[in-house]
């Protein structure tokens, strides 16, 4: 592997609007599903985890006896330096989640409701309206179609009950 290649991903991991655009197709698979905001920043940041790492979204759903062949994820996907180096328990915790949330807030693309210390995440209808040319974009359909699975199977549980969710070691 090329010295520039690894500089270019390095360079994409420092890109906000790369993981703006995985958020906002979180949010909208939460939101087209269930009509319920995103509750809790936790919640974001494991469902995104499952996102970015597929290889353990593949685990996580052989692990709640689903069908993991519905993660389709790539062999380029499983060989990436990411997914080598991943010891996956419960997932990173990643603090630039409050500054992309911010990000979003301020671009008009979400809006944030606290209830207590719980905050919960809405698209708006800008965010809606983004979300859906992404949604529509041939280029997204993997992280679209792996968004819905994420909700749809781990829609339901809570933030405590994902962070608390361990996995036996990655293949």
């Amino acid at each position: 592997m090329s010295l520039n290649i690894v500089r270019a991903i390095v360079s994409s991991e420092n890109l906000d609007e790369f993981h703006l655009g995985r958020l906002l197709l979180i949010l909208f698979a939460t939101e087209s599903n269930s009509s319920k905001p995103m509750k809790g920043i936790t919640k974001l940041a494991k469902f995104d985890f499952l996102l970015r790492y597929p290889n353990c979204l593949e685990m996580a759903l052989e692990a709640v006896q689903k069908d993991h062949k519905d993660a389709n994820v790539k062999e380029f996907e499983r060989t990436t330096i990411e997914s080598k180096m991943i010891r996956f328990k419960y997932g990173p915790w990643d603090d630039r989640y409050r500054r992309w949330i911010g990000l979003l807030v301020s671009q008009g693309l979400v809006s944030v409701d606290f209830e207590g210390r719980t905050v919960f995440i809405n698209l708006t209808e800008q965010g809606k309206q983004v979300a859906n040319l992404f949604a529509a974009d041939v280029a997204y359909q993997d992280l679209l179609e792996r968004s819905q699975i994420v909700h749809k199977v781990f829609g339901s549980y809570s933030a405590t009950k994902i962070k608390d969710f361990t996995l036996v070691s990655p293949k």
